[in-house]
This record gives C-alpha cells, structure tokens and sequence, in this order.
C-alpha cells in the first residue's frame, strides 16, 4: 500500500511543543508526497539518538525530513548559524527534538558535537541531518556508530510519483505471495518521457522539456562545480561532462573503468589514466550522483566462475539523459539504448521497495555468458530473481534463462529461489504455467 506518513510526525514528537516548527526552506508541505522511506525514518527515529539522511541534491531530503522535524537550521543558507558554530556549537543544536539540521557538510564540525549531545540527552531521536555529499574529511571523523543511523533517499520510485498502481507488493513476491495485478499499460512514449524526467520531486507539474532542462542545468553544475566542491580539486569540466557521457552510453552494462577512460581521452581533454578514472568515480560516488549494481556471488553446483565487475549506474536515469543532451525522440530513435535505460529504472525502483524490507539489489553474471539483471536478497535463504525486458516479445526467452539460472544455484547451500519474475513495461501481473511471474513495471510497489 501507498505509506502515508502524515500521521506519523506525532507519535515520535509528543513531547514537542507546536510553536517550535519554523517555515520551511523551499517546501511547500501541502504539496509533499509520501515517500516509502518515510516509515524507515520513523522507525530509525525511534532506535537511535539521530539520523543522517543521505542522497543525491534535490531528491527530496529537506522536505522528507521536515516531516518529521519539530525545528530546523539550513546551515547552506543560515549565515549567523554557521557563525555561531565557530563560537558555540552547542547553541546550533538547541530546538525541539527532532532537530532538523539541514546540509550538515557544510559545516562537517557540527557531527562531532551532534554525536557527543546524544550521548548526553536522554532517550531517542533527537536530530535529523541531512546531506547530499561526503565532506573530504569522512574518512577522520567518527562513524557515529550506535549513535546515528544513516537513510539513504534516492529519487522517487513511478509509485511514488503516482505513476504506478502498486498492486505487486516487492514485500509480497519475497514472501512467497503469488503476482497478480490488473493490465497497466505505460505507452513507449510515456515511459520514454518518464526516463527523461526522473524521480525528481520538485518535478511534477512541469512539462517534459521543462525537467530536460533542469536536469541538464544539474548535469553543468556537476561538470562545473560540484566535483570541486566534494573534493577539492579543480578539474576540467570537459573532461567531466566527457566521463559523465560515457557512464550514460554505458549505462546498466558492466563497461570498465579502463574502457571509460579510453572513451574520455581525446584532443581536447587530453589521456586519462585508470587511476584518474577511478578519482572521478569516486567523487561522483559521494555526490550520491552514481549508484554501481555490485555482483551478486551465490553458491553454484556448475564450475562457472563469477563475473565481479558492477553494473554502472546513476542514481536516475535521467542524469544519463542529460548528460548526452538527449529527450523522448533520442529513446524512441535508439531503442537499445532506451532498453537500457529502462532497466537502469527499474534499478531505480527495486532498491526504494527493497531497502524499506533491509534488502539489497545484486546483479549476476558468470563466465558462460549466463547472467540476471536484478537479484534482490533479503537475508539468508530469501532471495528473488528478475530479467527486465523493455517489450513483451522476450517474455519468453526471460524466462528461460531464469529457470536455467536457478538450476545453476547451489539452492542447498542459498536456498530456493523465493520467485523468478520478468519485469516489463505493460500489460497484466500473473504467474506463467513453468512458475516464473511476468510483472509490469506501473503495478511495482513497496
């Protein structure tokens, strides 16, 4: 079901007063739509002293947290709170509990003294920080174990954006329940534009063209000055924009990073090394801006040897689009493309709905060519398969590498496979005679 966390906010705040909520900073509440990670907030509230919400700029972080929040400081903006931190951190921390302490890195002294006041203040849920980049110092601070819990937020999944039914619960398929759901028919057009536009929050209501083009002007601050920003080394935003546009070609492929490197190198830009390529990765990787697919490695009865190269990914799809300056017209003219970009958002989706259950998302490929494009494990012994096909003709030929893929399973030793399904773009929900489950994107919810 849809979460509506809306009735939430009290049952952790019933101790703070009404009048300690200031307004929010470019949040328009009545309009915010609920997200499946608003119960996982609650539910990390409740554990532990604070929490670090994480993920990608604009993906909605400040208003899910204001949710919850009964005072807030945004510390990208409060020049006076940034002064007072050098002063006096302590008195940035006073408010109602939960505090909402927004784009925490920017002032990366503020963690320390968050972690030391929740060893001090009894009970739970005092703090609510947000980020959408590592500071360059993440590696010297302290983890804030047992003390914080992190929240990854990624953009919003086609349920949440209110694009999809919801009737196949991933909760459901990896508790043995059976697919079924009425036809949902997402046109080609519809879904090219959906890849285009991405999970952004701050989109609905804009046209198609008018997301392009906010996503492109993300794409020139990323190449400009973002990666500056979380690393502190100046770099060409040609070379930039060049990397960026090889991880979109490449994109939901397991293209190495030597590969890209040679794809960057140019006249203009000059060579670039393995070890740049790994930089420019890495600093991508804490803009929260690429989200790699890591391989999954079960147990196997044949002598195939795993394949241990990840999938790239960007956190959307649409950063892909962006950064090759492409639009609906560029999908439906390069359909392979498109297919692949399909895939990287039904990535996109499976990890929202699984990370709300404590799963995670693999991919698998072996030595023989044999590979599967999502496995979701949810523990030991609990673990589905899906291939994802843009178009109901490879229905069957899914299907069957599914099966054999399951055979390959050592399952004595990782269990049987809780479900096999083929993730496609329309029609009906429903289990197939040889047991395999054929289920439509627009019905995929939590």
């Amino acid at each position: 079901m849809r979460p509506h966390p809306g009735n939430v906010r009290d049952e952790v705040l019933e101790q703070a007063s009404g009048d300690a909520r200031k307004p929010p900073h470019e949040v328009e509440v009545a309009r915010y739509a609920p997200r499946v990670a608003d119960e996982e907030l609650k539910q990390c509230l409740a554990a532990a002293g604070a929490v670090l919400i994480e993920g990608p700029r604009a993906c909605g972080k400040t208003a899910t947290a204001h949710q919850m929040a009964a005072s807030e400081v945004f510390l990208d903006v409060d020049q006076a709170a940034q002064g007072m931190i050098a002063v006096n951190p302590g008195l940035v921390l006073e408010g109602a509990a939960p505090r909402l302490i927004d784009e925490w890195q920017t002032a990366p002294v503020i963690w320390n003294h968050v972690r030391r006041a929740v060893d001090e203040r009894p009970g739970k849920g005092h703090f609510i920080l947000t980020g959408s980049a590592v500071p360059p110092d993440d590696r010297t601070r302290h983890t804030g174990a047992g003390r914080i819990l992190r929240l990854q937020l990624r953009p919003m999944s086609l349920f949440e954006l209110g694009h999809g039914t919801g009737q196949v619960s991933l909760k459901d398929i990896i508790e043995s329940e059976p697919v079924e759901s009425s036809r949902v028919d997402l046109s080609v057009q519809h879904l090219a534009e959906l890849v285009c536009v991405g999970g952004w929050p701050g989109h609905p209501g804009s046209s198609p063209e008018e997301a392009i083009r906010v996503n492109r002007s993300y794409v020139d601050d990323i190449c400009r000055a973002d990666l500056q920003r979380v690393d502190g080394v100046r770099r060409d935003p040609r070379r930039v924009r060049r990397f960026l546009q090889s991880l979109a070609r490449n994109v939901a492929t397991l293209t190495s990073l030597a590969t890209v490197a040679r794809d960057v190198s140019g006249p203009d830009t000059g060579s670039m090394t393995g070890h740049t390529a790994r930089a420019y990765l890495t600093s991508l990787e804490r803009l929260m801006v690429v989200e790699d697919q890591p391989p999954w490695a079960p147990h196997l009865r044949s002598r195939s040897r795993l394949r241990v190269s990840p999938k790239r990914h960007f956190v959307d799809p649409s950063i892909a689009v962006a950064a090759l300056d492409a639009g609906p017209d560029s999908l439906l003219r390069d359909f392979a493309w498109f297919g692949l970009l399909f895939e990287s958002m039904v990535i996109r989706d499976l990890r929202v709905h699984a990370q709300a259950m404590g799963a995670r998302v693999y991919h698998y490929r072996d030595n023989t060519g044999l590979e599967v494009d999502a496995i979701v494990d949810a523990g030991p012994g609990r673990w589905a398969a899906f291939e994802i096909k843009l178009g109901l003709s490879r229905i069957d030929e899914a299907a069957k590498s599914l099966l054999k893929f399951a055979d390959r399973v050592d399952t004595s030793r990782c269990g049987e496979p809780v479900a096999l399904g083929v993730i496609v773009d329309r029609g009906y929900g429903y289990v197939r005679p040889d047991g395999v489950s054929v289920i439509p994107l627009g019905a995929l919810g939590p």
